[in-house]
């Protein structure tokens, strides 16, 4: 497939840079592999090339999966077997121990260095990966707070910054219960289930210092609850006053980006998954995550981080799923199997069910994450402004067949709009690779505002794409708009005293009973 470009643009600045993010197990590895092989050995084959026109000798890989820097732990981590990378040169994997912890901040100063020592190389960097957050942080700086940029164990405990005066006045009117809190914030957050008090606490400090953000938090996150909190301690600023400045602020992308979302139809990609696990059975997933259990015992016992502040259950020491290697999806689902002297098969075969159905989970999280976050980031920037060129792309490439269909849908489409990337020239309209790519990309496009209904008379949720305060015959006997709040501060992850079920996360509606605030609020995901 041939995809037609335009003569060269403007020059820009900025240095090129390649990403191709999409869900787990949907092939961003392959893709990477091939493209840094098309770099190498046919594009130069160009009539471009053959005149100097395009500098770049090759590609080096960046991982941007946060389970692969891991050493070791290949199967659960789904890295690309060492025959496989065909001689490609691959950055930022296999370099941390597991049980070491490594935020999203050392990742972008990592990443940033390996993507210049590439470009010194007159080879192109090629980011691939599925911590789409790591990746959105590094195509658009200056989103990081402090909290994101060190783990916590290497945080400074003094505030750097002034205090700001709204922030500083919240303080002074905290009890002293609380105050002592902030005073003496914990290292780790502590476990909900078996310290509900302590995490309450830690929810109520929030509250009290900043309802914005406590709002979008249920009591119960509370490592999300307790790093909001840090943020306050070290910059001195409340994480809404933050938020908001940053999205006040203008995107600059840090490169020219080019970015390939590799999509496939969730049921297509859900039967991949699923035998995918099978496979990682068979291939030795349960001889690592013994392994990572024996890790985890042995820094519980040395002290190290992995532990929350809880006593330890049947299953060994009380580990934060939530921190470093030990969120790879495989090893809370079989812990219990086979921690368990006398574990059944009826047992094992609900913990590959579990873990089918977390990869599952996880895949959707990541295309919510592409559609409502990085599409809308890139699409900001994608046009020109002034004159300027555009400086990022995103290209959807439907990678929902295998085979033939691969070549054609994918390969062919990615090694032409790199190659028109590579020379400057215009790149083709992203909508136009494919009916897929026209419905999904519209999402990050045009996106209007709906406002949902529950009808009592009809015992329904729906949605109109009305302003507040409209009406319409079929919402005349249904609850009016009666507040603003979004979902999340009603449905807030199933916050006590609220009742708000059947929320479905693809039309973004939910049937809200017996609270006022979430009645006819906007729609939004919480």
């Amino acid at each position: 497939m041939v995809i037609p470009t335009r003569p060269a643009l403007k020059m820009t600045s900025l240095q090129p840079l390649i990403a191709i993010c999409g869900t787990t197990g949907v092939g961003k590895s392959k893709l990477g592999i091939e493209l840094a092989l098309s770099l190498k050995h046919e594009i130069h084959k160009s009539e471009e090339a053959q005149h100097g026109q395009l500098k770049w000798r090759g590609a080096r890989i960046i991982n941007a999966d946060s389970m692969q820097v891991y050493a070791g732990m290949d199967v659960i981590t789904n890295k690309v077997p060492h025959a496989e990378r065909m001689d490609v040169e691959h950055l930022l994997m296999d370099f941390k121990q597991p049980g070491e912890q490594y935020v999203v901040g050392q990742w972008v100063q990592d990443a940033i260095q390996a993507i210049e020592d590439t470009h010194n190389r007159n080879e192109i960097p090629i980011v691939v990966g599925g911590t789409l957050y790591w990746i959105q942080h590094l195509v658009f700086p200056n989103r990081l707070s402090t909290e994101d940029s060190i783990p916590s164990s290497q945080r400074a405990r003094t505030t750097k910054d002034p205090m700001s005066p709204s922030l500083d006045q919240s303080i002074s009117r905290l009890p002293s219960n609380l105050l002592d809190l902030l005073n003496a914030l914990p290292e780790h957050p502590p476990n909900a289930a078996t310290h509900p008090d302590d995490a309450l606490s830690l929810y109520n400090l929030l509250r009290a210092l900043d309802e914005p953000v406590a709002s979008r938090w249920h009591w119960r996150d509370t490592r999300k609850v307790l790093r909001s909190l840090h943020i306050m301690k070290e910059t001195g600023r409340t994480p809404s006053d933050i938020i908001n400045e940053q999205s006040k602020s203008v995107l600059i992308p840090r490169y020219r980006t080019l970015c390939f979302w590799l999509y496939a139809e969730p049921s297509k990609l859900n039967s991949r998954l699923d035998a995918r696990v099978d496979d990682m059975i068979e291939q030795g997933l349960l001889d690592e995550i013994r392994m990572l259990q024996t890790i985890a015992t042995s820094q519980a016992t040395t002290g190290t981080t992995v532990t929350t502040s809880i006593k330890e259950d049947s299953d060994g020491p009380a580990i934060d799923y939530t921190l470093g290697i030990y969120q790879c999806i495989g090893y809370k689902e079989f812990r219990h199997f086979l921690s368990s002297p006398e574990a059944s098969q009826e047992a094992f075969e609900s913990a590959v069910e579990d873990m089918k159905l977390s990869t599952r989970k996880y895949a959707k999280r990541q295309v919510t994450w592409l559609r409502n976050k990085l599409l809308p980031a890139v699409n900001s920037v994608r046009t020109e402004c002034g004159g300027r060129p555009r400086t990022a792309s995103m290209y959807l490439l439907d990678a929902t067949a295998l085979g033939n269909a691969w070549r054609v849908n994918v390969l062919e489409p990615a090694q032409s709009i790199m190659h028109a990337f590579l020379l400057n020239k215009e790149l083709p309209d992203p909508s136009s690779l494919s009916v897929v790519a026209q419905t999904i990309l519209a999402h990050g496009n045009n996106k209007p505002v709906k406002y949902a209904f529950f009808c009592y008379s009809t015992a329904s949720a729906f949605e109109l794409p009305q302003p507040v305060g409209g009406a319409t015959s079929k919402a005349q006997n249904c609850v009016p708009h009666l507040h603003h709040k979004p979902f999340s501060t009603c449905y807030d992850r199933g916050r006590s005293g609220m009742d708000c079920s059947s929320w479905n996360s693809d039309t973004q509606t939910t049937c809200c009973k017996g609270h006022e605030d979430c009645r006819g609020a906007p729609s939004k995901t919480p």
